[in-house]
């Protein structure tokens, strides 16, 4: 018996940037096989962005295409040439789950979209993750995640008071989005053992992203209220925030949800005179006063290291962690022992250390069984191991320039 979930499971990936690597990478890291199809001749962003090993740029040396691709194939294609339109076409007709997420349209324009692909692949199951989904006035609009956090309207909700709202600098909804997606793949998986239907998956990215803001949603769905900036406060805690501590850059998470709580905080930090101070004794009182609170419990921490202050309230049993910074998490016992960290040798990096997945499932584990793949590195070995296809073909496509080399 197999000990990956998805072994034998064939999935093609016409993804770009982030989200639909990412929902592949799941479903590569349980066992499938994935091909993710890329080109020499227009790399994704993925690839041109820092960080790059070393500080020296190169497509294969992108510390952010590696994260999504470990466990796959790579084959370069260039879609412009109809030779590489119909490996494109072979692909689909070979692969169980084709996944992609380019702008609404743009797989139909290309020929590869789920009509046309349940034409020569009639189980072919597709799962598109766009930004808006396929359907309405705003589908065909062009964007990244980044656009989303606006659109989604996360930006809303981070921030002070008195200050403008703080733009998240990562494409928030690219992260969220794929372990739904994941879970949709593998239930139209299940229906098509049961029926032998594909069937197509329409993700909307925004829609993705709104889960992860259900509560001020249904509170102003409900109460008619908008929610305010509050910063790192809490309208049921205080003190509630993140507290500098002694070191350089150093920092502690501390929430008081309670006056029994409370309590207990004074006692750990041994009763500071002025935590006896009546304007703190209710936590109606500590949020009148909460700026001068915050400022007092920051005096307290910022003499003390940030793995103390956990360890001393943690043991009074006050809700605090140590705020990790990248150093931290690498070398984070927890994360070790539960083998997060996959570390491989890449062709061109070395050794690199790819993030595994959060689910450990106890009979079918994910496990890392190759590196992120260099651009076009199985472009030989896919086209004649996955789709049968023979010397002279293969030198007849190349020389036609199907492969943009």
């Amino acid at each position: 018996m197999s000990d990956r979930a998805l072994e034998g499971v064939k999935v093609v990936d016409f993804g770009w940037v982030l989200v639909s690597p990412l929902i592949v990478k799941t479903l590569a890291d349980y066992g499938a096989t994935a091909v993710c199809v890329e080109s020499i001749k227009s790399p994704s962003l993925s690839r041109l962005g820092t960080p790059f090993k070393d500080g020296k740029p190169g497509v294969d040396r992108a510390g952010h295409f590696a994260y999504c691709a470990p466990n796959k194939y790579s084959i370069s294609l260039d879609l412009r040439t109809p030779g590489g339109m119909e490996i494109a076409s072979k692909l689909g007709a070979w692969a169980d789950v084709v996944s992609e997420n380019r702008r609404a349209g743009v797989m139909k324009e290309m020929g590869l979209d789920y009509a046309a692909l349940t034409k020569i692949n009639p189980g072919v199951i597709v799962v598109s993750s766009s930004n808006q989904g396929q359907t309405g006035p705003y589908a065909s609009q062009p964007g990244l995640g980044i656009h989303l956090i606006g659109l989604g309207g996360f930006n809303n909700f981070l921030g002070w008071p008195d200050q403008e709202a703080i733009a998240l600098t990562v494409a928030y909804t690219d992260y969220l989005t794929p372990p739904i997606a994941a879970a949709t793949v593998a239930a139209a998986l299940d229906r098509r053992r049961k029926t032998g239907e594909g069937q197509f998956i329409d993700i909307s990215q925004l829609e993705a992203g709104l889960h992860f803001l259900a509560t001020p949603l249904l509170d102003y769905i409900v109460n008619g209220r908008e929610p305010l900036k509050i910063g790192n406060a809490s309208e049921d805690a205080a003190p509630h925030g993140i507290f500098r501590c002694k070191g350089e850059d150093r920092w502690c998470a501390v929430a008081v949800s309670n006056d029994e709580d409370w309590a207990k905080f004074c006692s750990a930090i041994s009763h500071p005179e002025w935590t006896g101070d009546p304007k703190f004794a209710t936590l109606s009182k500590r949020k009148e006063n909460e700026e001068e609170l915050n400022q007092r419990v920051g005096e307290w921490t910022s003499q003390r290291p940030a793995e103390q202050v956990m360890a001393l309230l943690q043991k009074a049993g006050i809700a605090a962690g140590v705020v990790q910074n990248a150093k931290d998490l690498y070398e984070d016992p927890q994360l070790k022992a539960r083998e997060f960290f996959w570390v491989m040798d890449h062709k061109e990096m070395g050794e690199f250390t790819h993030l595994g997945e959060p689910a450990i499932l106890s009979k079918t584990q994910a496990s890392p069984r190759m590196p992120a793949p260099c651009l076009g590195e199985h472009t030989e070995y896919i086209c004649k191991e996955f789709l049968g296809m023979g010397d002279e073909k293969f030198v007849e496509y190349m020389i036609a320039g199907a492969f943009g080399f």
